[in-house]
């Protein structure tokens, strides 16, 4: 049967197989949080539906630490208010083994930009539309969202709790797929992890290259998941034609192409 939508299953396993962006060293003083993949099934409940992207990465997120013996949830998207006004958001509080822990997620999609030069290695990866970066993105967890749980207004909600704020260790669980210019061989992965490569990118002045392929254009929620044959592939001028659509908006789409030989892989088609 041919799918033009995936369920939650098919994103749940997208999810939980893609790597951490970085593994055993930190980057600046951001630290991993390794959470083991479940085998249970996850189950969506009929008020999650319409979800964006992000908030079901900390629903399958939350699903996976339920798992895990010895894990025990002290809040979830805790908001700080102060002046009646939401001065930021805690993704978790838990309890590993006893020790509270501080845990931010991110699951970012992210592109090398051979396009400029940069002095940090880590400034090369954008986001697929250029408005985002890793270094932003690092730069938020540093200098607003891990310090969060030092604010005044954190450290009240906490005592309500019976916790407190000092007594936390701080870690992220930043999940990350990493597009490649297609045919350029040198990148500075720098401490990132080359098994988060999921696929390549060209401009779509090039995509005349892929003309011997089909194509499938999921949707942002199934960018999770890992391509598959049995979907409705679209002809190489057929595609085409919804790429320019969408390149004409400043939209860089994901795209799965389907080679001769029913060779699957990922790729984003750019308007930059």
């Amino acid at each position: 049967m041919l799918k033009t939508y995936f369920d939650f299953t098919d994103r749940f396993i997208g999810f939980q197989n893609t790597p951490l962006l970085w593994n055993s060293d930190a980057i600046d003083t951001l630290v991993q949080f390794n959470i083991a993949p479940t085998q249970r099934n996850y189950n969506v409940k009929s008020n999650q539906k319409k979800m964006r992207l992000g908030k079901w990465v900390e629903s399958f997120t939350a699903f996976q630490l339920q798992q895990i013996e010895g894990i025990e949830f002290i809040a979830e998207n805790l908001q700080i208010i102060t002046n009646k006004q939401t001065i930021g958001e805690i993704d978790f509080l838990l309890l590993n083994n006893e020790v509270p822990i501080h845990l931010e997620i991110a699951y970012k999609f992210y592109l090398y930009d051979y396009t400029n030069e940069y002095l940090n290695p880590l400034d090369y990866w954008i986001g697929p539309n250029r408005t985002d970066s890793l270094s932003l993105k690092l730069k938020k967890l540093i200098q607003k969202q891990l310090p969060l749980l030092y604010k005044t207004e954190t450290k009240l909600a906490l005592k309500e709790l019976g916790f407190e704020n000092q007594n936390f260790e701080q870690y992220v669980n930043f999940k990350a797929q990493l597009f490649v210019p297609l045919n350029k061989k040198k990148i500075d992965f720098n401490l990132l992890n080359k098994k988060c490569i999921a696929g390549f990118y060209l401009h779509f002045n090039n995509v005349e290259i892929l003309k011997n392929n089909h194509f499938y254009i999921p949707n942002k929620l199934d960018w999770l998941v890992e391509p598959k044959l049995n979907v409705e592939w679209l002809s190489f001028n057929n595609a085409k034609n919804i790429l320019r659509i969408l390149i004409s908006k400043q939209q860089s789409p994901l795209c799965w192409l389907k080679d001769n030989d029913n060779q699957l892989i990922k790729c984003f088609v750019t308007w930059w």
